[in-house]
């Protein structure tokens, strides 16, 4: 998505879109990931599932904490939609911990997530995380008189002021109430809006893959808020794409003064560092119809790490890799009436179609951020460059992964 540069108010952008996607997505760039699409070739092809962001820029030049530049949101996802409080069952995984994921440890101990997901920045959480426990209380949801709200997050301090915590209990509201069932904003939007992945602009991504009929016809959506990797490691499709495209890589718009182990933009050459490599995290999101029980749910997160893995992350030591998966089948689960429930699940040796389409749907996901974020330029003029989707296709072409 496109978003215009300002230099003096806040820009909120609220809200999923039902509006197609500005630029191409791997499904019009015919990619060879693999899986068939739903529909949206998002999570909101699970029927229910909701998408909800909130997108604050603002200002320009050096970094002033508390002032800007601001390059920063939060992104929610409601299971059931937003007027559907009924719990869902859930299982979440942890690839590597450098990373926040709140209220995890009620979601393994009772297999149910109960309400919303979001995604922000590191240092946003806990603002997040009180503003859903008020938004629950306005909705005057009786379900208990507790709230345990899972929020994640990653580090947007290359691009944001981090520090001047910019994102208020209002911004997550908006993001809560306008969530929508169609194809949700992708790229530099919400959580992901200073995101860096692979050395290119990342931020949010999403898709989906359906099952054929003889395997039960569900589908397998997926969200991720991408800001890992390093540039030399990138595979899409099998295909070396960040050896392919070198250039490019995160760099300072400035013309004074460098700060230490920066490079300017229009400098030759240059390289990624250890720490850029290694400094990054990513958060998925899982969501399916197919009736899966909280441990077959844990099976199903645990598979992310392939579709990551395949996109060329390993878990660095500073990355935090967390990914919760939920089942919006078995509505009524959790309720104590009636005292004995009738459960539907899916035998375990039916379950490697929902593993496959979930690595797939992960693996596009990732794709589907980097193609939709557009090249920013942040806090202290640093620069981030888009995925350019000519040298792409080329590299596609070249290596004959190209229909």
């Amino acid at each position: 998505m496109l978003v215009p540069r300002v230099t003096a108010a806040l820009v909120l952008l609220a809200a999923a879109s039902a509006l197609p996607a500005q630029k191409p997505r791997a499904r019009d760039l015919q990619l060879p990931i693999g899986g068939t699409p739903g529909r949206l070739d998002a999570i909101t092809d699970v029927a229910g599932v909701e998408v909800g962001s909130t997108t604050l820029i603002s200002g320009e030049g050096p970094l002033a904490v508390g002032r800007g530049p601001v390059r920063t949101g939060v992104t929610v996802v409601h299971p059931r939609g937003k007027a559907n409080h009924d719990p869902v069952f859930a299982a979440w995984f942890t690839l590597n911990g450098n990373g926040e994921m709140t209220g995890t440890t009620w979601v393994q101990e009772s297999g149910l997530l109960e309400g919303p997901v979001a995604i922000t920045n590191t240092h946003s959480v806990g603002v997040v995380r009180d503003a859903i426990i008020q938004w629950e209380i306005a909705q005057k949801n009786a379900l208990q008189p507790w709230w345990l709200p899972v929020v994640a997050e990653t580090y947007d301090g290359r691009l944001n002021d981090i520090n001047g915590f910019h994102v208020r209990p209002e911004h997550v509201s908006a993001a809560l109430d306008s969530a929508s069932a169609g194809l949700p904003l992708e790229g530099a939007v919400g959580g992901g809006t200073g995101m860096v992945c692979h050395g290119f602009k990342g931020g949010i991504g999403t898709a989906s893959r359906r099952l054929t009929d003889a395997q039960g016809g569900y589908t397998v959506g997926v969200l991720v808020q991408c800001n890992y990797g390093a540039r030399q490691d990138l595979r899409i499709a099998g295909v070396p794409v960040g050896e392919e495209i070198r250039d490019l890589l995160p760099c300072s718009a400035n013309a004074g003064p460098l700060a230490a182990g920066a490079r300017r933009c229009d400098a030759p050459g240059g390289a990624e560092s250890e720490t850029d490599a290694d400094q990054g995290s990513i958060i998925v999101v899982v969501a399916t119809d197919a009736p899966l029980l909280p441990h077959q749910l844990k099976r199903l997160a645990t598979r992310v790490a392939l579709g990551i893995g395949r996109q060329g992350g390993f878990g660095a030591n500073g990355s935090g890799d967390i990914f919760i998966a939920f089942s919006t089948a078995n509505p009524g689960a959790w309720a104590d009436d009636p005292p004995l429930k009738t459960i539907r699940m899916i035998p375990n040796g039916r379950l490697s179609p929902l593993f496959v389409a979930t690595v797939q749907a992960t693996e596009a996901a990732i794709t589907n951020a980097l193609l939709a974020a557009n090249t920013m330029t942040g806090a202290d003029d640093v620069r981030v460059y888009a995925l350019p989707v000519d040298r792409l296709l080329a590299a596609m072409r070249k290596y004959g992964r190209m229909p």
